[in-house]
């Protein structure tokens, strides 16, 4: 067990490396990339804890998950323990054991980062998490208190992970939460905008399944902003809470001449219709062109999803087109690796300036120049700039925009009584209510383009806001 092994002890143990799929066999299909830890691998890795008396790994956690503590169950081969605990704090540890960036927040404030190699926190979350689903299935449910018929309704608009953060919380208080989702499938974002070999739907489903057992609702099909209004939940359906969580999806284009030309893609609809409806298959109601050569341009998670998603429809070559060096990508490093090791071309300090079609109208090529770094600048991040006379073409036939994304003003359209700010996105006090009374909001929709953590964070904190809101109105 670990508290038998001195600190020396526990700093003699070489860290753990999850086993992945060869690159060349994931490549032209979308199974999971990461194999997780073996159990022997998890309880060594746990131990490598050092348990400090003050863990400075949770304070960097979004949603204040008792690390140190589940790190420890899983050392003593309390798996099962070690999952309940998570779920205390984290309603979806399967999906941010998987998606969430810990080596830019809970790992990075690990003591063993200083000396060698951080504990893999992210890892370890995801194989209790999965180890609960594994060997107990619906005994893991978390049960939310007694509802009566007269339980306080509150609606979520909104199933990513914003919206499923903030049902779990109040399903555990005993409220009647009922969560609206536009589109025919509960998940949000992880279903349509992240693809499965690195978020796999039924990790997705299973949560969700987690969230109704406990009592949440769910309603597909509804556009809170069309199909109802805010003032309809709460005027005649009796919703006495509202958080809105409904993300930031509408897409962002450079505005260079070509973006509207036949094999231009946003991101956003790229992957939507290959992860959610299903486009790689050429039967499917809304099928999706396959280039043979396609440029992605962009340098964070999304693009990535977009370039590796374009490999394994059939992509001959994936160029990852950005402006800045690989150094200054937002992506997450893992996602880099996996996607050099699937075929991805990296063109670094490359800034595109026109997307070049043939006669037909369809996408021929990316006209780009070199670009070199310059001074720092509002980011923090050297600023890119044009070198002169570099002017050069990316033959390809298909081109997909993922340089972030914008708030969706259907919902705020449809709600003039929101304030928002410059950038349309809806604007809160410190307890996340908006201009309306008994009106939340977080995640996307408030702070622009995040982290599926950070959002979860807005979600779990809204809840503890709605009911201390509406305890106050008793």
């Amino acid at each position: 067990m670990s508290e038998e092994l001195s600190k020396k002890e526990k700093m003699a143990i070489e860290p753990q490396q999850m086993a992945e799929r060869p690159g060349e066999e994931r490549r032209r299909d979308f199974g999971e990339v990461n194999l997780g830890l073996t159990e022997e691998q998890a309880v060594l890795e746990a131990m490598r804890c050092l348990q400090c008396k003050n863990p400075p790994c949770v304070s960097d956690c979004p949603v204040s998950v008792n690390i140190p503590a589940f790190i420890k169950l899983v050392s003593e081969r309390k798996f099962i323990e070690a999952a309940q605990l998570i779920r205390e704090d984290n309603s979806l540890p399967a999906i941010t054991g998987r998606v969430c960036p810990q080596e830019k927040q809970c790992q990075s404030r690990c003591i063993r980062a200083k000396i060698d190699s951080p504990v893999a926190i992210g890892w370890l979350e995801r194989f209790a998490a999965d180890y609960l689903a594994q060997h107990l299935c619906d005994i893991g449910v978390c049960k939310g208190r007694e509802q009566s018929e007269n339980a306080v309704k509150v609606a979520v608009v909104g199933s990513g992970p914003a919206g499923l953060a903030c049902a779990g919380e109040l399903g555990r208080l005993g409220y009647r939460v009922t969560v609206f989702e536009a589109f025919h499938k509960a998940g949000g974002v992880l279903v349509y905008g992240i693809p499965e070999f690195r978020l796999p739907n039924d990790i997705v489903e299973r949560e969700v399944h987690q969230l109704r057992a406990m009592g949440v609702t769910f309603e597909t099909n509804v556009i809170v902003g069309r199909t109802v209004k805010i003032k309809e939940l709460m005027e005649e359906e009796d919703f006495q809470a509202v958080f809105i969580a409904n993300g930031a999806g509408l897409p962002s284009f450079m505005g260079i001449p070509g973006e509207n030309l036949k094999g231009v893609y946003s991101a956003n609809e790229y992957l939507t219709r290959s992860n959610l409806m299903g486009a790689y298959d050429r039967n499917a109601d809304t099928p999706i062109t396959s280039g043979h050569k396609v440029c992605v341009v962009g340098g964070g998670n999304t693009a990535m999803d977009a370039v590796r998603t374009s490999i394994r429809l059939g992509a001959e070559e994936g160029h990852l087109v950005y402006r800045r060096d690989r150094d200054q990508m937002p992506a997450r490093a893992e996602e880099i690796h996996h996607a050099e090791q699937e075929g991805v071309i990296l063109d670094m300090l490359t800034g595109p300036i026109e997307v070049l079609s043939d006669d037909d109208g369809w996408v021929c090529g990316l006209k780009c120049n070199k670009m070199q770094l310059g001074e720092p600048d509002a980011s923090g991040r050297c600023k890119p700039e044009v070198i002169p006379g570099s002017e050069f073409v990316i033959e390809c036939d298909q081109v997909i925009m993922a340089i972030g994304i914008r708030a969706n003003p259907l919902l705020t359209a449809a709600t003039p009584e929101l304030n928002l700010n410059g950038r349309g996105y809806i604007e809160t006090d410190d307890s996340g209510m908006t201009s309306i009374p008994g009106v939340f909001a977080g995640g996307d929709i408030v702070r622009g383009a995040a982290t599926v953590i950070l959002a979860m964070g807005d979600g779990k904190a809204a809840a503890a806001h709605i009911h201390n809101y509406l305890s106050s109105k008793k």
